[in-house]
This record gives structure tokens, sequence and C-alpha cells, in this order.
């Protein structure tokens, strides 16, 4: 699906900032940053890192409600969001959870906005009621990042990861899009 936002730029501090639906020829550089978090972070509770063959199978296997998008600064990808499906049974298909990675070097202007503001657009556009945001209770950008768009704080889960060798809490966020019921 194409919106009008998949030509959406706006003006970085290094150049102009575009948002559009991944390609495969994304997923190389999709899958370093995502496994950067993957070793580095709690932005993730994956402990191992993707492989390329994993990355393709993730990829070719998202269904059209389920958008993968990348922000390109100077023709490179900055940063990548998705909407997956929040639940496998049925009565959940109009919730969706978000996810959005920047890249450590562009953190901090603006690229997780634009990413998040152009992912709740297409899931308003698809149809979709509820979105959910699991996050690391430690990612305080993150959560602020969420609130700024509206996301209220609905839960937390009190060490249910377990990773870097301590234990980790989940804060359960949700934005509920008006206009779909």
């Amino acid at each position: 699906m194409t919106t009008p936002n998949d030509r959406r730029q706006r003006e970085g501090t290094a150049g102009p900032l575009s948002i559009r639906p991944a390609l495969e020829s994304d997923l190389s550089a999709i899958n370093d940053l995502y496994n950067h978090y993957v070793r580095h972070s709690t932005s993730t509770y994956q402990e191992e890192p993707d492989s390329m063959e994993s990355r393709f199978r993730w990829f070719r296997e998202r269904a059209p409600g389920h958008p993968v998008t990348v922000a390109l600064l100077n023709d490179r990808v900055a940063g990548w969001a998705a909407l997956s499906p929040y639940h496998s049974r049925c009565a959940y298909r109009r919730t969706v959870e978000n996810s959005v990675y920047v890249d450590p070097e562009h953190q901090r202007n603006g690229i997780g906005s634009a990413l998040l503001q152009d992912l709740l657009s297409r899931a308003r556009a698809l149809g979709h009621h509820a979105v959910i945001a699991a996050i690391d209770a430690e990612q305080t950008g993150s959560i602020a990042l969420h609130a700024r768009f509206g996301f209220e704080t609905v839960g937390r889960f009190k060490q249910v990861g377990f990773k870097f060798g301590r234990w980790l809490d989940v804060v359960y966020m949700e934005l509920l899009l008006e206009g779909n019921s």
C-alpha cells in the first residue's frame, strides 16, 4: 500500500529525510541496525543476532497490513519501523505492535518521531484500531517518544526478560486510533 507519506520528506540536521516502504535491497541495512541493538541494548530482548536468511524470511512473510518502512538520510538507511501482529488469535486482527529502530549515529535528530508518525498514519489507513508498544523500562527515550504521540502506559510486567545478566521490566503502552471502530 502506498500512502502520501511514502514521499514525505523532512529537513534534518544532516540533510533531507525521506520515509518509504522497505525493499529487499534495504534488508542488509535493516538487519545490521537491528543486530546492533541485539548485541548492545535492551531495546530488543532477542539475544542472538538475526541471520540474513532469517531477515529475508521475516520480510517475505509480512502481510500487507503489516508494513516495514525505512528512513533514508542521504540515501542511506538511518532507521526503520514496522507494524506486526499483536497476537495470532483472529479477534486481535485490528491490533498491531510497533517497532522503531534508529541508527545510533542519528538518534535525537527526529528520525524516530518521523518514523513513528508515518507508521501511525499507515496504521490508520490500514484500518487498525489499536497500536501496542512493548518497551523495556530502561528505554526512557522510547517511552517518551511514544508518549509524545499519545500512547498511554497501560501496564508494566516486572522481571519478564533476562538479558545482559539482569532482570528487565517491560512497559506496555497503547494508542487507540480515532475514527477506526
